[in-house]
């Protein structure tokens, strides 16, 4: 498996994720059609800088070799991440039918890296042929 793409990709998703909601709650907010309290806004910012870090992490790590044994916290960290907002997000989505539509979008890209980081925490990384 070819982490450094994996990385890669996950690291700019979390770190454009980030930056958004740090410095555009308000308007995330809007898009959504949810009302924006400074409490609210202020959870965004947080999550927003939650997520950048994680973000910073994945990038710092996307060359090191990630899967079995090697570098085991990144990828649990990740793989539990996923996996959890992915469940969350398929929940809210069957049982609520007036969410919008980009909801389902962000579920499926976090699906996805669920199965990847999954995969990936189970698999021992292929020694490079380079």
């Amino acid at each position: 498996m070819k982490t450094k793409i994996l990385m890669t990709l996950s690291a700019v998703t979390l770190a454009l994720a980030g930056i958004a909601l740090t410095f555009a709650p308000e308007e995330i907010l809007l898009s959504i059609s949810a009302e924006g309290t400074p409490t609210l806004t202020l959870v965004l910012q947080l999550l927003g800088a939650l997520y950048f870090g994680f973000g910073m992490l994945n990038w710092m790590t996307k060359t090191a070799r990630i899967g079995g044994i090697y570098n085991r916290p990144v990828a649990v960290a990740n793989s539990s991440h996923y996996a959890i907002a992915a469940l969350a997000l398929m929940k809210s989505l069957t049982g609520n039918s007036d969410l919008p539509a980009i909801i389902w979008v962000v579920a499926i890209v976090y699906a996805v890296f669920a199965t990847a980081f999954g995969a990936l925490l189970f698999w021992s990384p292929v020694k490079s042929q380079d």
